[in-house]
C-alpha cells in the first residue's frame, strides 16, 4: 500500500501527527512496536500518574478524621497496580478508537527510514 505520510511511533506527538495528516487529507499510517500510545501512555506518564492519585488518596484517608470523616486507611497494592493498569490499556484503546475513527493504518512492527534524507516541503491548509 502506498501513504502519503508514515508516522514511526505512536506516542503523544506521533499518534496525534498521524491524526492531522489524516484529517487534512493525506493517506496515512502509523507504525508502533508494541501498543498503541507508546511508552508514555502504557508505562510511563499515565501509569504513574494513575499510582501519584492513589498515593495522594491514600494521603486523604489517613486524616480523614481531621475532616469529621471515619476511615480506615487499608490498601492493598495489587489493586492500585491493577487500576493503573486498566486507566493506561483503556486509554490506549482510545488511540486505537482515534486510528480507526481517522482511517489510519495500524502497522505493528518497526519502521526504518532508508536512503537520502527525505525533502520536506511546506504545504498550506485549505
Amino acid at each position: 500500500m502506498a501513504y502519503d505520510v508514515v508516522v514511526l511511533g505512536s506516542g503523544p506527538g506521533g499518534y496525534v501527527a498521524a491524526i492531522r495528516a489524516s484529517q487534512l487529507g493525506f493517506k496515512t499510517a502509523i507504525i508502533e512496536k508494541e501498543s498503541l500510545g507508546g511508552v508514555c501512555l502504557n508505562w510511563g506518564c499515565i501509569p504513574t500518574k494513575a499510582l501519584l492519585k492513589s498515593a495522594q488518596v491514600y494521603e486523604y484517608i489517613k486524616h480523614a478524621k481531621d475532616f469529621g470523616i471515619e476511615a480506615t486507611g487499608q490498601h492493598q497494592f495489587d489493586a492500585v497496580v491493577k487500576r493503573s493498569r486498566g486507566v493506561a490499556d483503556k486509554m490506549s484503546k482510545g488511540v486505537q478508537f482515534l486510528m480507526k475513527k481517522n482511517k489510519i493504518d495500524v502497522v505493528m512492527g518497526f519502521g526504518k527510514i532508508k536512503g537520502k534524507p527525505i525533502s520536506i516541503t511546506a504545504w498550506e491548509q485549505k
